[in-house]
């Protein structure tokens, strides 16, 4: 029988973004890629430290049992093979069980999408994000700088979204952006019956509703929509979810407010949001990654 990931949530991320790789970045960065190469190679025997989504990937895996392989990790990754070795040796210091990667040596990784039929990229590499998000997969760039996720629930994801452009379409942001907050109220509550078209993430949503609906008796899942929407402009919001038959834990309807004070109450393993103030703000309290869709990123 041929080796499948059907039916398997996967999720698809930068050795960057799973490990702490921020020094070894710097000399990446200088375009000597030899003296990364030796860098990685001399540090072979050190595991790198936690990355900014290495929460998230670390409770995914955890639904695998021995019933079911219910998710996924691959690494998709700039880093050259050499390097790869130390991503594979850190994963497996830590218990990760990640068996599959492409390295592919400065050369845009994601096209490797495709085949693996991605539920989520996570890269630092924003090119490579936006180009994902243009084939139609749920990505975000990290922001390395983040705070780590807590460590409070350790039998639960919790992943928070912002709505539009990320859930959502953009469609009622252009509205907001051309026009102003009052047109924006009144379009939205004209339209309150009308679901929103679906954005980047629902497909992960979904995913993750499948994921949760499956069960574990180790790992259960727990979202929240966190949205600058207020009433009247919540009910389109509820209502599309509703129409989509999927349920959130958690709305937060915050009325234009920071982000980043509610989320560390909510303490989730990852945030997603298309506005860069808004990830600047959750980062210094959580994990946070930039959505770059809708017209906040034309």
């Amino acid at each position: 029988m041929a080796v499948t990931l059907e039916g398997q949530l996967v999720v698809a991320i930068s050795s960057r973004a799973l490990f702490d790789f921020e020094e070894e970045n710097r000399v990446f960065e200088t375009g000597d890629d030899h003296a990364y190469m030796k860098l990685q190679l001399e540090r072979l025997e050190q595991p790198a430290g936690p990355g900014v989504a290495f929460s998230l990937v670390q409770k995914l895996l955890a639904f695998n049992d021995v019933r079911a392989q219910r998710v996924e990790v691959v690494i998709l990754s700039r880093n050259d093979p050499v390097s790869g070795m130390r991503v594979f040796r850190s994963a497996q210091h830590y218990g990760l069980p990640i068996q599959r990667g492409a390295f592919t040596r400065g050369q845009p990784p994601w096209r490797y999408l495709r085949p693996l039929r991605a539920n989520l990229f996570l890269s630092a590499h924003l090119a490579d994000v936006r180009a994902a998000l243009a084939a139609g997969v749920p990505a975000a760039q990290v922001y390395p700088h983040s705070v780590r996720a807590s460590d409070a629930h350790p039998n639960e994801v919790r992943i928070a979204f912002d709505g539009d452009a990320v859930l959502f379409s953009d469609e009622a942001e252009r509205v907001f952006q051309s026009e102003g907050l009052s047109a924006f109220q009144q379009h939205e509550a004209s339209k309150a019956a009308l679901p929103l078209r679906e954005g980047p993430f629902k497909p992960l949503l979904e995913a993750l509703h499948r994921l949760q609906a499956e069960g574990t008796r180790q790992m259960r899942v727990r979202t929240a929509l966190v949205t600058a929407r207020s009433a009247p402009a919540h009910e389109r919001a509820i209502r599309t979810l509703m129409n989509w038959d999927i349920q959130v834990d958690e709305a937060m309807f915050l009325g234009g407010l920071p982000k980043g004070e509610f989320l560390r109450e909510f303490e989730p393993d990852f945030f997603f949001d298309d506005q860069t103030g808004h990830i600047e703000s959750a980062a210094m309290h959580v994990p946070a990654g930039h959505v770059a869709s809708g017209i906040a990123n034309g």
